[in-house]
């Protein structure tokens, strides 16, 4: 459920006497193959060995197969990213969750959507006191660094709106990028490709920005200020 060809590897793995090194080995089999055989299903891998103005946060994106979008996507987010880089020179953009590279409505959990290639998560842009921090963000794997702002949800169960209190004394003092961040969700907006973009409120209001685009994702799914969705129209 976390990798979608994981459990394949594991039922290859239990034929074997040593079975963690052949669910290595098998499931490292299956991810390299999955490059080639993922544009028969309409995605492609958007690559952690990249080094240019669009990146993925962390190889673990990679790791588990999470890094796959259509083609249309990728096109976007490479866009995007380019325009930030010529507007703000050295700036990256960093992709979190991306979709599976197989199968529609193959959930990638804890995400509500993600399920189509056709959504991807930005991470924010961070700064501290001596001014853009490239490449940065608060916590480890970009998710779960939130911005303090008010909301008008209550506690309501089910619901994937975690605060994670404990984790966020742990995270460095970085602040938002305001320039870089309002003009990413503005160059998206204008992106006639991109349909729907997810961010709280109360950021949207400190940023000084509005597009009918730009929404509220609602009480049940998980916060979004600690990232962006996106998805194509």
């Amino acid at each position: 459920m976390l990798t979608q060809i994981g459990g394949l590897a594991w039922i290859v793995a239990l034929m074997f006497r040593r079975r963690l090194f052949a669910f290595l080995l098998t499931y490292t089999a299956m991810t390299l193959g999955t490059l080639w055989i993922a544009p028969s299903f309409g995605r492609t891998a958007l690559s952690c060995a990249a080094d240019g103005p669009l990146q993925v946060q962390h190889w673990m994106y990679c790791a588990l197969n999470r890094n796959y979008v259509t083609p249309e996507l990728a096109e976007a987010l490479e866009a995007t990213a380019i325009e930030m880089d010529e507007r703000y020179p050295g700036t990256v953009t960093l992709v979190l969750d991306a979709n599976f590279p197989f199968f529609d409505n193959f959930p990638l959990l804890p995400h509500l959507s993600h399920d189509d290639g056709e959504k991807a998560d930005l991470a924010f842009y961070y700064q501290d006191g001596t001014g853009y921090l490239a490449g940065a963000t608060r916590s480890p794997i970009g998710y779960f660094a939130f911005e303090p702002g008010p909301t008008n949800c209550t506690p309501t169960w089910p619901s994937l709106r975690w605060d994670f209190v404990a984790l966020q004394p742990l995270w460095p003092n970085y602040t938002l990028a305001p320039e870089r961040n309002r003009a990413v969700l503005q160059i998206l907006a204008d992106d006639p490709r991109i349909g729907r973009i997810f961010v709280e409120p109360h950021l949207l209001q400190s940023l000084d920005i509005t597009h009918t685009k730009i929404r509220f994702q609602g009480c049940r799914a998980a916060r979004h200020d600690d990232h962006i969705h996106l998805q194509l129209r």
